[in-house]
């Protein structure tokens, strides 16, 4: 069994480019997410307006995240990106000036959330089917999602830590105008990019006809059903755990902004540890199984996290919780980028973007008012059962399939064996 090189992806030069321009825009945008949250709780210390804000910041891409995956289907995805990275450098301007004018109206900074998980709606269909592309040797796509996420989460793992910095010594204002300028770097990278030459194709369906192929092609694929029925179980009950981390830093560990952003980036160094272990896998490997530990691994770091009132060991079983949690989206990712048809790629991952968008924020609003009921963690704590439990469903689910194929293998050798 040959092994994948860690940095395999990087023999493209299209994609040398995309990681390069991505790394510092992902750096900015991380910044603004822990400046947004910041800003939200201290101007309302409400546990369900931070749930309110993820439910602003990803429900625009679940209702708009079908036309998206058209969208990249039926057009230019080089160009639908381009465009998308230039409307979000647009609202991240716009949220500077907002804050660096000292209007602090909640409401606009939701409006301007919200706007960005419109644009999300259509970047992301987009940039997930472009990666194809970018990539010269197709069988190194797995080891280029995985750097993906390595590139997401060492982001997660510097931007919090240092916008937490920012905001004690230069303010918040300071953190959504670096946002902004790192869009510089993704869009310079788009236009250095060579990539093959679009030919469009005749669309003799409408939207509505087009969405539903993609419908009944999932529901045909057992396996992208399935990862996307977990991601969606994961991102409703699990993610949202993230909405209350300002909590832990601000009321429990008694902490600042500083606390915050530790604790985020310390989520964010499993996670890049978890990327990276993905990325070093050999070609072959069972990714379904990995996905099934991982979802335990998640669901014990959580449980543990929960009560844990000792700062050191807390910010342990935050790695230990982003490695767990990294493996939720990254693996699905791959194993649907490279299950599904490429006619089919930009509506398959509009699903996965519903998926994973569409649940989080509904996910957001339902923790948030249970926190207020039964306490902050008390929920972390029933967010790890329910991992725990999905983990469990998974074995059982690769079990059932190991099986079938057995059946199905015993009975395609029976003909032979009665000839004989």
């Amino acid at each position: 069994m040959s092994k994948i090189s860690t940095f395999n992806a990087f023999k493209s030069r299209n994609y040398r480019l995309y990681f390069a321009g991505q790394s510092v825009s992902l750096l900015g945008t991380w910044m603004q997410k822990t400046a947004v949250s910041w800003v939200i709780y201290s101007q309302t210390h409400s546990k369900f307006m931070l749930g309110l804000t993820l439910f602003a910041s990803l429900f625009p891409s679940f209702l708009f995240s079908f036309l998206g995956g058209v969208v990249s289907d039926r057009y230019n995805r080089f160009k639908v990106l381009l465009f998308t990275q230039v409307a979000s450098m647009v609202q991240a301007i716009l949220l500077t000036m907002l804050v660096f004018f000292g209007y602090y109206s909640i409401w606009a900074i939701m409006a301007l959330t919200a706007l960005l998980g419109l644009i999300n709606a259509f970047d992301v269909p987009a940039r997930q089917s472009l990666v194809y592309e970018m990539v010269n040797d197709k069988s190194d796509l797995p080891n280029a999602l995985a750097l993906n996420s390595s590139m997401v989460n060492l982001s997660r793992l510097i931007g919090p830590g240092i916008a937490g910095l920012i905001i004690e010594k230069f303010g918040d204002s300071v953190c959504f105008g670096a946002n902004a300028v790192s869009f510089v770097a993704v869009i310079g990278s788009l236009l250095m990019m060579r990539l093959p030459k679009f030919t469009p194709k005749p669309h003799g369906k409408n939207v509505f006809a087009d969405l539903k192929d993609g419908f009944e092609y999932i529901r045909n694929t057992p396996t992208i059903m399935f990862m996307l029925l977990m991601l969606a179980s994961i991102s409703l009950f699990v993610l949202p755990f993230s909405t209350l981390i300002p909590v832990y830093a601000k009321d429990i560990f008694k902490g600042t902004a500083s606390t915050f952003g530790v604790i985020d980036s310390v989520i964010g160094l499993g996670a890049f540890g978890g990327g990276i272990f993905l990325a070093s896998l050999s070609a072959g490997t069972d990714l379904k199984k990995i996905l099934a530990v991982n979802t335990l691994v998640f669901a014990v770091g959580l449980i543990a996290f929960s009560h844990m009132h000792n700062y050191p060991v807390a910010l342990f079983f935050s790695a230990i919780i982003g490695f767990g949690m990294m493996s939720q989206v990254t693996i699905g990712n791959t194993i649907i980028q490279t299950t599904a048809s490429p006619e089919m790629r930009g509506r398959v991952i509009s699903y996965y973007a519903m998926s994973f968008f569409g649940m989080q924020p509904l996910g957001g609003l339902l923790i948030g008012a249970v926190s207020q009921k039964i306490g902050v963690p008390d929920t972390v704590m029933a967010e790890g059962m329910v991992a725990l439990l999905l983990g469990i469903i998974h074995f059982g689910f690769l079990r059932r399939s190991r099986l079938k194929k057995k059946a199905m293998a015993a009975m395609q050798q029976q003909p032979t064996e009665a000839i004989s």
